[in-house]
Order: C-alpha cells, then structure tokens, then sequence
C-alpha cells in the first residue's frame, strides 16, 4: 500500500513517514500544497493523508482539486484546530475522514486500516477498459476476438494478472517503472532488471497481439513508463 503524506511541519512529517514505513507501508512526503497536489495527480497512491494549513495550497483547496480530477483516493484530513467548522469543511471538500493534532499514533494507524478497508470493499470486482474485463475474483480476463463479438478468455500467469489489474485500476494514466515496482514486485525487486518490459511485451501479446494500432490497449511513453488506454 501506497501512502502519501502532505505535511509542512518537517517534524509531523517524519514522524508520520517513520511510523508508517515500520507498518510497511510505502510513503512519500511532501511539505506543501502545492508538491503534494501534484504528486497527488500525478503518481498512484492508496491514501492521502494531507494537513490542513499549509503554504502555497491548503489542505482544503488540496483535496477540493483532487475530487476535481476524479480521483476517488482516501483522504485522511489533519487540523490543529478544534472547531468543528473545519472540520466539517474537510468533510464537504471530499476528505473521508479528519484527525485533530496532537494525536496519537496509533489513532492515526487505526484510521489509515479503516479507510484502506473501506476502499478495498468498495474496489469493483470486474475491471474494464474497453472491451477487456478483467475478473478480479476469478483472475481472469476475456475480451472480444478481433472483428468479432465472440469474447476470448486470456490466461494470465500471476503477475502477467497482478500488473494488469495495477495497470486497469489506473486506466488513462502512464505510470512509472519505479511505481510499478513498489506496487507489483515490492521493495525487493531489483530496479535494473528488464523484468517489467518481458511482462508487458508478454500481455501485448496476449492482449493486443494482432489488432491496429488504435486497437491496442497496452501502451508507453518512452523514457516514462507504460499505461492501459481508456
């Protein structure tokens, strides 16, 4: 799990970094608004966790322009304040929860569970992009035969499935090799190897083997990484 975390106090942020990467979580850190709305719409991410005063972009305008954008990430919301105006605030611009400093980590750790539960129950269990589905019960995946409305079942070793179900999950987006690594192969993978392009070139042929281009759903930008068109 993928955790980002927006916080201007460099102390806060530390804190929150230490503590969650000993829950082996992956973190990254941003120390303002502004790099944490980017990051937010830029990278993949299964929580944010975002301060409300910053500099440069507050939290609320933070999580406003993220559900803008359509993503439906979780978002932890973090105040100093005690009124619940602000809270309420959060609330309305699109957090899923708020938590008021001081607080106690372990609070902190029991919501961050909560949210990633709650996401993990409302995750579809068919993925499509398309005319490919993607079972993610059954871990299959089927799409129609060329020029025809007869489906083909695709067999899919278990981590052709598991980058196909990362790559659909965030259909439209070209996404890293490094992020791609922390999601599918873990910390452990080694950044050198070539093994994320034997993958993909292993689902184009099995996906998009054949087809025109336009037809393709495997796709790359070179130098930045790979994607599954919408």
């Amino acid at each position: 799990m993928r955790i980002l975390v927006i916080e201007d106090e460099k102390k806060v942020a530390r804190f929150l970094e230490q503590g969650l990467r000993e829950e082996k979580y992956d973190v990254d850190v941003a120390l303002d608004g502004e790099e944490g709305l980017q990051r937010a719409l830029s990278e993949s991410y299964d929580l944010i966790i975002t301060d409300i005063m910053m500099p440069k972009k507050s939290g609320i305008e933070v999580i406003k322009e993220v559900r803008a954008a359509k993503r439906n990430v979780p978002i932890l919301c973090l105040t100093a304040k005690t009124e619940i105006g602000e809270k309420v605030e959060g609330l309305d611009a699109g957090a899923d929860d708020y938590l008021t400093k001081p607080f106690l980590f372990e609070e902190l750790s029991a919501r961050v569970r909560s949210l990633l539960r709650r996401s993990d129950i409302e995750k579809k269990t068919q993925l499509i992009a398309r005319d490919l589905v993607l079972d993610t019960v059954t871990h299959t995946a089927r799409r129609k035969k060329q020029g025809s409305e007869e489906e083909q079942h695709i067999p899919l070793t278990v981590k052709e499935y598991e980058l196909l179900e990362y790559l659909m999950r965030n259909k439209g987006m070209i996404l890293s090799r490094s992020v791609i690594t922390q999601h599918v192969w873990g910390y452990s993978f080694t950044m050198g190897s070539n093994v994320i392009d034997v993958y993909i070139k292993r689902l184009r042929e099995k996906i998009d083997a054949g087809r025109e281009e336009k037809d393709r759903l495997i796709t790359s930008e070179r130098g930045v990484g790979y994607g599954v068109r919408t």
